[in-house]
């Protein structure tokens, strides 16, 4: 299966992405501190049966790096208009991580164009929902976590990679991470996602008034320290949440367990009837 490497200039910036396969267009989400790199066991299999997109998202991997625009209304925006431009007219959204509140804003924006959204692992910000995760405050305060972590991104990331299934990510897999983390600019860009939380917890507080009404898939690791938040938080977001529990499996799904999660992806995505084919614009 070839995967093809392109840049499209959306929304104000350049954004690298990944596409292969054909047909309905399934789009993923990367989460932090990854890129498009994180579903490299995923997209060969998925697109045997679809057109996948992956993209680097805003100011992250070799994606360009504005100033602004990390609140997720913002990435979801660019990540449309890439669709848009693909000539897609619904597609089915798959997020991890930092890429969940984006899908949760692009399928709250664009609800008729979202078939499906599976969710993986992390619930979107919320009011009134507390993730007692020390790195997520820490990357919340101004120019500080980039003072200490600039010069020693490598041990700074390997921490958090070292809770994944034994050989999910490779010696290899986390020097193309560090790579692109280790650029002083996509380092800051990576922080202000989170410090973006403020305004998406606004921004999600007007969505909610909106159930989603397309059926959400939502699947945590057994061994995550998240648990099943994302599922209790998108039961409160969404009218048809299934939920389901990874085992032999921590927070790095695609890369720990790609073969259970393509399983569960083409049994979820693939329900969807014929007569609701979303294929390309004529």
């Amino acid at each position: 299966m070839v995967i093809t490497h392109y840049t499209a200039f959306v929304n104000h910036v350049n954004l690298h992405y990944l596409r292969a396969g054909q047909g309905d267009a399934v789009v993923l989400l990367h989460g932090w501190p990854q890129t498009s790199h994180e579903w490299r066991n995923i997209i060969p299999q998925l697109a045997e049966h679809y057109t996948v997109i992956a993209p680097d998202m805003r100011g992250l991997g070799d994606s360009s790096v504005p100033e602004t625009g990390y609140d997720k209304k913002t990435v979801a925006e660019d990540i449309h208009q890439i669709v848009q431009l693909l000539g897609f007219q619904r597609v089915f959204l798959v997020a991890h991580d930092m890429g969940v509140p984006v899908a949760y804003a692009y399928a709250s924006l664009y609800p008729n164009e979202v078939c499906k959204s599976v969710i993986l692992d992390v619930p979107p910000p919320i009011a009134g929902t507390v993730i007692n995760l020390w790195h997520i405050g820490f990357h919340m305060v101004p120019d500080l976590p980039e003072t200490l972590i600039q010069g020693r991104e490598a041990a700074y990331l390997r921490y958090f990679y070292g809770d994944a299934y034994p050989h999910a990510i490779t010696e290899e897999d986390f020097q193309e991470y560090v790579r692109c983390y280790s650029q002083p600019a996509s380092l800051r860009a990576s922080l202000d996602y989170y410090r973006s939380f403020p305004q998406d917890v606004q921004d999600n507080a007007e969505f909610a008034k909106t159930p989603l009404k397309m059926p959400v898939l939502v699947l945590s690791g057994e061994r995550s320290p998240l648990g099943t938040s994302a599922y209790e938080v998108m039961k409160t977001l969404a009218i048809d949440v299934q939920g389901e529990v990874i085992p032999n499996c921590g927070h790095w799904i695609p890369e720990e367990q790609p073969k259970v999660l393509f399983t569960k992806l083409t049994a979820f995505l693939g329900q969807e009837e014929k007569q609701k084919s979303f294929s390309k614009t004529d």
